[in-house]
């Protein structure tokens, strides 16, 4: 709908609108970008499911190495491996992670309900802003209640600005982001077989 309105505003409107309207574009499709100094571990997400390829993900632990120290130890450990994304919101984000209850065998009730068997996390709130391909640690009502779960931003949400972890930031795989099964269930839950990490690496 959003597409339509601005394409309509431009034929009627003419050429005046073309530079808002090329700036309105680029903001929404905005990607923060990886520092050059980055030397922290990357993480690479092989999906499989309607969406086929692999993710690279530079991890933050500049931003939040707790955090980071987590998604690598799961990683390494295999937990990651056949985790779906159990809750998909298209123009929002994807989020997968649940280790304990979400894999694509599992049952769909619990999906999104479950950490790993590790505790809690204290919150690594940063100044970065929650732009296209920045990566997020999901939580429930308590600030300090991250531990496995994470989501992977499709658009910009400033409103999560400093409300949740900033984990990592997307640098290759965009394409197989944006094909990513979207939810249809209530909260964005994905109906019937969702996408699934297949397995997860991390590269130093």
């Amino acid at each position: 709908m959003r597409d339509r309105l601005i394409f309509a505003g431009l034929f009627m409107l003419g050429v005046g609108i073309l530079g808002a309207s090329w700036f309105n574009v680029m903001q929404a499709n905005a990607q923060t970008e990886v520092p050059a100094d980055h030397s922290g571990p990357v993480m690479v997400i092989d999906v499989a499911g309607e969406a086929t390829g692999a993710i690279r993900i530079a991890l933050r632990d500049d931003l939040a190495p707790g955090h980071v120290e987590r998604i690598v130890t799961l990683a390494e450990r295999g937990d990651y491996d056949g985790v779906v994304f159990h809750r998909v919101i298209e123009g929002f984000m994807a989020q997968t992670g649940d280790v304990a209850n979400g894999t694509v065998d599992g049952n769909p009730r619990l999906w999104g309900t479950g950490g790993s068997d590790m505790p809690d996390l204290q919150a690594e709130f940063s100044a970065q802003s929650f732009e296209r391909g920045v990566v997020g640690m999901a939580r429930s009502q308590s600030p300090d209640s991250a531990n496995s779960q994470f989501f992977i931003m499709f658009a910009p949400a400033p409103h999560l600005d400093g409300q949740y972890t900033v984990v990592g930031q997307m640098i290759d795989g965009y394409d197989v982001l944006d094909d990513i099964k979207r939810g249809t269930g209530g909260n964005g839950a994905v109906v019937g077989t969702p996408d699934r990490m297949d397995r997860v690496t991390i590269e130093r």
